[in-house]
This record gives C-alpha cells, structure tokens and sequence, in this order.
C-alpha cells in the first residue's frame, strides 16, 4: 500500500510540475505537445490558457526581399607581362673608319632612310668617279665596234669582248658605289634613336654599335595565362594592361600572337598583346600588371546582404509563397554588389536582403519591398578605364 501511495504521490508532484511549468511558462506548452507529453498524460494542451498568457499572436515577420538573377561568373587571369618596342634594332657599322659627321641628336625621331652617321669617303668618292669614267670609256668602245660592224672590219670575236669589257665596268661602278654607301649609317625604319655616344672625329671599328632605334608607337606584351583557358583565348581578344610606373593608368590592347605549346614546367601558354602609345608614355621594357576576362556559366547572383553563416556553412532565406526556407549555398565569386552562388535558386527566386534576424524555418513572412534586380553588377566588376 505504502508503494501505490508513493506512486500517486510522485504523479500529483510530476503534475504539479508540469502545470506550474505551463503557467509560468506558457512559450513551453508547444515543445510538451510536440514531445507528446499531455498524449501521454491524456491530457488536452492548455492552448487557450497558454495563448491568453502570452497575450495577442504575433504579427509575420517584415523583410525586404531581391530577386536571384543569372549573371556570367568571369573568370580573371592575372600575370606580369613585359613590354617592348613594335620594332627595336641596333645599328652596327659595316666598315672601319672616321666619323665626320653625326647628323642626329640623341633621342631624336627619325624617319626610315635618314642619314644618322658618315663615315670618311674620300677613298670611296675617287673610285666611284673612277669607275664612272672606266664605263663610260666602254660605253664608247662598243658603240664604236658596233658601227665597224657593218662594215666588215670588226669581227664578232671583237664586238664580244667590247660588250664583256661594258659589263665588266659596270660591276666596277656598282661595286664602288656599294663600298661608298657603307660609309653612310641610315635608320631602317621610322623612330627614335637611341643615345648616341660618338663624336665627329671618332674611329669605329666594323660591327661596333652606333645607336639603337626603336618604333615605340605600338608596344608588345609577352605574358603568360594558364592551361585552362587555352581553349578560350584567341586573337584580337581585349586584355588590360596597367604599367607598374604609372599606377591607376590602366590600358586597353588586344591580344596579337598566341604560341603553339604550353610550357611543362609552369604548365601556362605564351600570349602577346599590343597596346598603343600614340601619346610616346611607355617604353621598352617596362613592366606591366596583366589582365584578362573570360565568360563562364550563368550564375545565380544574391545581394550580399541576403548571404548568412551557420556551423553548416554559407545560406540564404528563400521566399515561396510567403514562406521561408533556408537554402545552402557555396559562395563561387564575391564582388561589391553581387556575390554569386551555386545552390537550389533559379531566376527570379525571392531572398531576403532585410529582417533575417527574425525569421526560423517554415515562418510566415511579410514582403514589405521588393529590391530591384541589377543586371549590369558584372560589367561594373570590369577593369575601368
């Protein structure tokens, strides 16, 4: 008897328990009726007593919502690239001998065909007259035996070494008129000469270097892209360019060879690029910060706001028909005003940008304002110029 009173005994108490928990906490009378304790006590819920204690329901919760969009996750490909003249070459003297003349100044701009240095040639002047009146002495023996020939008093054997001797001469004069042009050093092509390091008076020795001119109006960039966009990069692409000498200038070229093998030992493919320099602010050999833009897949892109933390990893609250859900999502690219994610969100999907402090899974919730897409997010993520 002393068991069954013990027993009823610890019911009453447990009940006592139970009801004190329910007056005092009324939040608690859901979790009892979902861990099914007044099932097991074949008790009905309080839900009255519980819904006066906690006074009136509570209104939805308020949140501002945006739009998911589908933007291009780019893929950037940034290197060192170095930079040189559309055309550089140093000049060389052909022949030894005395500088008379120097005919330009350092560092100026010179046209293809301008004299930049003589040579003496007095030597080379007399052969050349020399040579002249060599041929012109043959010019006239062979018009001479031409004439006779019809005559009969010159044989053929004769007319032939009249005509051999106005060849012959004729090598002599090319001969000293090419040894007279070596005497001259003339630019290639159009640009600026380099510094320029001799004087009138000077000697120089054959292949000795004169000066350096460089066409500098386009410079070429060598750089390097990896393996994986192999595939995508083509010529006449636009990539950007930034001298390490003049940061915040950022320069737009495009892309103007492509080498056919990829390097094994850093696995990245050599590109050149060329920029212009119509404006004479670059120079060979400068350094450049390389960039370049390749689209990929369309993306769904959140406002950053609407990305939340859990021990889970990154989410967003989800909206469909007034209702949120959380959605895991991994986070692919994350710029100033979009973030683009990979997850369960197809275009037009409502997120919650504010109000989710307030929100549980499964809640009603109230839209107070609709954020308007911004689909030029990505063009503004590109290098301005």
């Amino acid at each position: 008897m002393s068991v069954i009173k013990q027993f009823l005994l610890s019911l009453v108490v447990v009940a006592a328990g139970i009801a004190g928990w329910i007056y005092f906490v009324p939040s608690s009378v859901p979790w009892l009726e979902e861990v099914g304790l007044f099932d097991l006590l074949g008790m009905e819920p309080p839900a009255a007593a519980a819904a006066e204690r906690s006074g009136p329901p509570r209104a939805d919760p308020s949140v501002i919502v945006a739009p998911v969009k589908l933007l291009q996750q780019s893929d950037r490909v940034g290197a060192i690239g170095d930079g040189r003249a559309l055309h550089s070459v140093t000049l060389r003297s052909d022949v030894p001998g005395r500088i008379s003349a120097v005919e330009v100044d350092s560092g100026q701009y010179v046209k293809a065909g301008d004299v930049l240095i003589r040579l003496e040639d007095s030597v080379e002047r007399i052969a050349v007259e020399r040579a002249k009146l060599m041929r012109a002495d043959a010019q006239t023996e062979l018009e001479r035996v031409n004439r006779l020939t019809g005559t009969g008093a010159v044989t053929a054997v004769r007319q032939q070494e009249a005509e051999l001797a106005l060849q012959t001469a004729d090598l002599e004069l090319r001969q000293a008129e090419f040894e007279l042009d070596q005497k001259v050093i003339v630019a290639p092509f159009s640009g600026w000469a380099g510094l320029i390091e001799l004087d009138e008076g000077d000697r120089v020795l054959a292949q000795d270097s004169v000066t350096v001119i460089t066409d500098r109006s386009r410079i070429l960039v060598d750089f390097r892209v990896p393996e994986r966009v192999v595939g995508q990069i083509t010529v006449g692409m636009p990539f950007f360019a930034e001298p390490l000498a003049h940061r915040g200038m950022v320069l737009k070229g495009q892309v103007s060879a492509i080498d056919n093998l990829v390097e094994r030992s850093s696995r990245t493919l050599r590109v050149q690029g060329t920029l212009d320099n119509r404006e004479d602010l670059l120079r060979s050999g400068m350094a450049f910060s390389v960039s370049m833009e390749f689209p990929g897949v369309d993306t769904p892109a959140v406002p950053p706001l609407s990305v939340q933390w859990s021990s889970d990893g990154a989410f967003v609250w989800a909206v469909t028909d007034g209702i949120a859900r959380q959605v895991p999502v991994r986070i692919m690219q994350r710029n100033a005003d979009a973030v683009l994610v990979q997850g369960d969100l197809p275009e037009g999907t409502l997120v919650v940008v504010e109000g989710v402090q307030t929100l549980r899974p499964g809640a009603r919730v109230t839209i107070v304002s609709e954020l308007s897409a911004r689909p030029e997010v990505a063009e503004q993520q590109r290098i301005k110029l």
